[in-house]
């Protein structure tokens, strides 16, 4: 108080003091203001945050940088990387949106599985330019508990195709914004944002765009890019979604051998359970998988991504499934067959190939043949056997190769496909026509070819222990040719099971089992010509020999008939029509050429020339006509044709095969008979004739109420193939009993009445 009274002038002075009100107002001012600045630091990121847009999704978190396309998060860093400096107008160019993952964190694919989000990218592009879908990479599978994910860890790389249209400038920049939201994830989630930034050169040709300048490493990550991508299953694929498990089948055509893992990624939620084991097995031609169904497995398409584990590395495909019943794989945990078995079992095939009935009139003949030589040394006659067998195994060999080059060629074709060919039923129709015409002296080619008449003997000895062959040695050679020609649609017990191994492993162990079965076959009359002591037996070649040629040619004649039969189902009345021509002009054709042959000597020579060249053109034309069989073959209709007359005298019916038609009557507990047949196999039509289509086997029928299903092979069923295949088998025919609450059991190759009813009754009781 005496202070302010001893100085009142200095009161009112500037800067000076003017009492301590004034002093503390300024005091606290300043603490404000700096309080104030270091909350604003202190803070700075939870108000960012509080700010946050609605749905969720946080911008670029504080300390990202944006530099250009580039964006750096805690967890991964995002970039976005042209291919190309420059685009062409009217050309595309690929960018690649990459995440480089901190360890132990991921990304999604475009089915996350049970959590999680795919990326969603968002663009801004001017008008002319549009941006393809995401390609995504394959993904791996993420257990999370009882759940699993499908997702990426480390980098994740997605290709995108940006399309510019023909009419933009040249030399003017092509603007790119880019809004990318993803979730990214270790044992919590947090979303994340980016936006990216891009200006594309254009120029005005190709020659001028280059790979970006300066960065080495985006050749590397776009080359990675298009690796991890899936290929297109080079396949059939099949599912059932009804079953538990569904089964997904998938032919093994186009698939690598030594297949160490295999992982299925559905496309969609729904689908599968994610997490769920997926056992798999090869069985015959396919590949099976048995999956556990989701919450919608019918409501959702069957499709997704197969990864596959091999020791050369990591494959993966794409592939949508059709939908349709299947059966489980028969005898699915029985042992492998294995090669020596496997080798056995064709050579007892081979040898009861013998007997089945498509190679009687053949085999017939050729024992005519074996008597002619009756007189020959046993050095000729191991020659005629060494022809023969030669003969045999010749064509097995051809016919085996062309079996496994069409079948790695990614087709269908099990054995005997050569006869689901129009084509090539008609040229042994004619073959067989041409043959018996020759036994009945109409002309000397059939004769020739099967080794009799116009000589006789196929190898003749100059001296003991010196033998010539002669011209007619080919005809030995033929013989087996033919022979095996004819036996070649035939399935004979224990052949279906040795084929059926043969035709899934490596070339050289099928070539091997396939000649093992041509040397069963050529064996019995391989040995009948180095031991003729029964051909002694028989009165000298004389008249009676001539006469039997002549009756041996019906049943070339009944053969030729059956193949026109077959032929009818195939390509129906007009090819058959065509044919009929066809053989009506190689007859002429040959007609002409014996008569060419018997009329040229001297004056006649130039007529004899001019016969001939006739003859040419006649066989020629009826060639030309076989050849247009192709575009005119039209499937038959289901189970026709196959065995109808014994059936309807007996009231038997059949009812067409179908996986659904099975499977619905196995779901019913109806007890179901499965033929699988073709028009062209003699063996599956005599079984038709002597055992399913008797009184006895069609009262067991009725009485069980047995469905009577048939599966029509005379021209390629895609459906019949795999049934096939689901037993190991790769020809026809094949019968399989279905008995309620019973394995399927399948049935020998030959049947009788008294076979096929006590199949019904035992496998009916047992499963009872």
């Amino acid at each position: 108080m005496s202070l302010l009274k001893s100085n009142p002038p200095d009161c009112c002075r500037v800067g000076q003091w003017s009492g301590p009100v004034p002093f503390l107002n300024r005091l606290l001012n300043q603490l404000l203001i700096w309080l104030l600045i270091w909350l604003l630091i202190l803070f700075a990121p939870a108000v960012a945050l509080a700010r946050a847009p609605a749905d969720g999704l946080a911008p670029t978190p504080s300390g990202a940088a944006l530099s250009g396309a580039e964006v750096v998060t805690p967890h991964l860093t995002a970039r976005l990387l042209p291919e190309q400096s420059r685009v062409v107008p009217g050309d595309q160019i690929d960018l690649l949106l990459v995440f480089d993952l901190q360890p132990g964190w991921h990304t999604y694919w475009r089915n996350p599985g049970d959590s999680g989000e795919p990326p969603r990218l968002s663009w801004t592009l001017p008008e002319g330019v549009t941006a393809g879908p995401i390609q995504w990479p394959y993904p791996s599978r993420i257990p999370v508990g009882p759940l699993a994910n499908y997702g990426y860890f480390d980098q994740a790389l997605h290709l995108v195709s940006l399309s510019v249209d023909p009419d933009w400038p040249a030399g003017r920049d092509i603007p790119v914004e880019l809004d990318v939201r993803w979730l990214v994830c270790e044992e919590h989630c947090i979303p994340e944002s980016g936006q990216f930034a891009l200006n594309l050169a254009t120029a005005a040709v190709a020659s001028e765009a280059s790979a970006m300048p300066g960065d080495p490493m985006t050749a590397v990550l776009f080359e990675q890019a298009r690796a991890a991508l899936p290929k297109v299953l080079p396949a059939d694929a099949l599912m059932d979604p009804s079953g538990d498990p569904l089964l997904l089948r998938l032919s093994r055509e186009g698939l690598p051998a030594g297949i160490q893992e295999l992982e299925f990624f559905a496309d969609a939620w729904g689908l599968i359970e994610h997490a769920a084991e997926q056992p798999w097995r090869l069985r015959g031609d396919w590949l099976e998988l048995e999956l556990t169904p989701g919450a919608t497995p019918a409501s959702v398409a069957p499709s997704g991504v197969l990864v596959a584990t091999t020791a050369e590395g990591v494959r993966a495909w794409e592939f949508s499934a059709s939908v349709q019943p299947l059966l489980p794989l028969a005898d699915a945990d029985a042992p492998a067959l294995g090669l020596p078995l496997a080798l056995a079992f064709a050579l007892l095939g081979g040898l009861v190939l013998n007997l089945m009935p498509c190679v009687f009139p053949v085999l017939a003949i050729k024992l005519l043949g074996l008597a002619e030589q009756r007189d020959l040394g046993r050095a000729a006659r191991a020659w005629h056997a060494l022809l023969y067998s030669a003969g045999v195994l010749v064509f097995f060999t051809l016919l085996g190769v062309a079996l496994l080059v069409l079948r790695a060629a990614g087709a269908a074709a099990g054995w005997g496909f050569q006869l689901q060919s129009p084509v090539f039923v008609a040229l042994m129709a004619g073959l067989f026509l041409v043959l018996g015409l020759g036994l009945f002296g109409a002309f000397t080619l059939g004769t020739s070819l099967m080794g009799l008449g116009g000589g006789g003997r196929l190898l003749a000895e100059n001296a003991p222990g010196q033998v010539r062959l002669d011209r007619a040695a080919l005809a030995a050679f033929g013989t087996g040719a033919l022979a095996a020609l004819v036996a070649a649609p035939c399935t004979a017990p224990f052949m279906g099971a040795a084929l059926g191994y043969a035709l899934t492993q490596p070339w050289f162990a099928a070539l091997a089992v396939i000649l093992t079965l041509g040397l069963g076959m050529a064996l019995p009359f391989a040995l009948l010509s180095v031991f003729p002591a029964w051909a002694r037996s028989l009165p000298r070649p004389g008249v009676w020999m001539e006469r039997l040629k002549q009756l041996l040619a019906f049943p070339l004649f009944a053969t030729t008939a059956w193949l026109l039969w077959v032929l009818a189902q195939q390509s129906g009345p007009s090819g058959l029509a065509l044919v009929l021509t066809a053989l009506l002009a190689l007859v002429f054709g040959l007609w002409l050429l014996e008569t060419a042959r018997q009329d040229g000597h001297g004056w006649r020579r130039g007529w004899s020339l001019g016969l001939r060249l006739l003859a040419l053109a006649s066989v020629l034309a009826a060639l030309g006509l076989i050849i247009q069989l192709s575009p005119l073959a039209n499937p038959a209709a289901p189970a026709a044709g196959t065995g109808q007359a014994a059936e309807s005298s007996h009231q038997l019916s059949a009812a067409p095969y179908s996986a659904a038609a099975l499977e619905s009557a196995l779901d019913q507990g109806r007890p179901v008979f499965v033929n699988m047949t073709a028009a062209w196999c003699i063996t599956c039509l005599v079984n038709e004739r002597v055992a399913l289509g008797t009184a006895q086997v069609a009262r067991a029928f009725a009485e069980r109420e047995v469905l009577y299903l048939k599966g029509d092979w005379t021209n390629h069923d895609p459906a019949i193939s795999a049934y096939l295949n689901a037993f190991g088998r790769d020809g026809v025919p094949l019968y399989v009993y279905y008995a309620p609450g019973a394995k399927p059991e399948v049935l020998p190759q030959l049947l009788t009445p008294g076979l096929v009813v006590d199949a019904l009754t035992t496998t009916s009781a047992t499963g009872l």
